[in-house]
């Protein structure tokens, strides 16, 4: 029966020959996919890889509601109230009349 030390030998050198085995078949692969590629002229777009993605359009900002008559402050109506606005129950002496 083979000691510890000869089977981890053994065990590091298969691991070895599985790594080189493994690169020589990945150079195959790609280059079959290659020939492929050019034989065919396939776009990445057809193997379902996507181009640089535009980023997002940004929303406009929204238009104001609300306005401070003292100091022409103004306020959308959405996220948190200004302080000027913040507390009151009825706005609507501020709300801009379009």
């Amino acid at each position: 029966m083979p000691s510890y030390k000869q089977l981890t030998a053994q065990l590091e050198k298969l691991h070895k020959e599985v790594a080189a085995a493994r690169e020589k078949e990945i150079e195959l692969a790609i280059a079959e996919i290659k020939e492929k590629i050019a034989e065919y002229d396939i776009t990445p777009e057809e193997l379902g890889f996507s181009a640089k993605r535009a980023p997002a359009p940004r929303k406009k900002p929204l238009p104001a509601r609300y306005q401070n008559p003292k100091t022409g402050e103004t306020w959308s109506g959405r996220g948190r109230a200004p302080g000027w606005l913040s507390g009151l129950k009825n706005r609507d002496r501020f709300l801009i009349k379009e």
